[in-house]
């Protein structure tokens, strides 16, 4: 009797190793594809602070989500994102802007101490997903602040690119709609970069006129000086 045991014992250590193993089988990371941004060449370009860039709460997890034909979302099983999603497209579009500017003074907020901007870039981030049968959505919203406080744009954006439905297709679809804002962002912000100085230079004043002497002169008073006889000197 114990000798049919231990087979059927080791039979189901096997089975259940094997379900173990599909079970606990690591899903597959993804981060957003950031093209091939060249490496800006003007150290003393157009200055830029992007951000702060919102992203909507549901974007705020490491967790992939897949958008359905209803509208809802749901979380993808075969993979998750490499780390903080709002941090990569933070890095994305950085990268993107200060190759399309051509300047290496495109920084994210908060600017560093005594960084001067030409512009600000106020940008909101409100859906950014895809699924397996519907196509990757971009829905943003940016402000373009000058060096005086002044809105100089504001603009809606909505983007959508079909896919092939892979996970690995969505992805890259994501990250194609993020460069494309970046396109339009670069256009709108070019016409920006030769802005008036903040501090207009002061006109020359102008030399005081001499002051006239309005007054007229004075007449000495007659004084009278006692002798015989009354005589008045001037």
């Amino acid at each position: 009797m114990n000798v049919l045991r231990l087979p059927l014992i080791a039979l189901l250590t096997g089975v259940l190793g094997l379900a173990g193993c599909s079970v606990h089988q690591p899903a597959a990371l993804y981060q957003l594809d950031s093209g091939t941004p060249g490496q800006p060449k003007q150290s003393a370009g157009m200055s830029v602070v992007l951000g702060p860039v919102t992203v909507a709460d549901y974007l705020q997890r490491e967790t992939l989500l897949q958008r359905q034909t209803d509208g809802s979302l749901s979380a993808a099983l075969d993979g998750r994102w490499a780390g903080s999603l709002s941090a990569d497209i933070d890095q994305l579009l950085l990268r993107q802007l200060a190759w399309r500017l051509d300047s290496q003074r495109v920084v994210l907020a908060p600017a560093p101490a005594g960084f001067s901007p030409d512009v600000q870039v106020l940008l909101s981030i409100t859906r950014l997903d895809s699924g397996k049968n519907q196509p990757a959505i971009l829905d943003a919203q940016w402000r373009l602040i000058d060096r005086r406080g002044q809105v100089r744009d504001n603009r809606m954006v909505h983007l959508e690119k079909p896919h092939e439905g892979t996970t690995a297709d969505q992805v890259k679809a994501q990250g194609d709609l993020l460069q494309q804002l970046s396109e339009q962002l670069a256009v709108a912000l070019k016409p920006l970069a030769n802005q008036p100085p903040l501090v207009e230079p002061r006109a020359p004043e102008k030399k005081a006129a001499p002051k006239q002497d309005s007054e007229k002169p004075k007449i000495p008073m007659a004084s009278p000086i006692r002798t015989d006889m009354e005589v008045f000197r001037f």
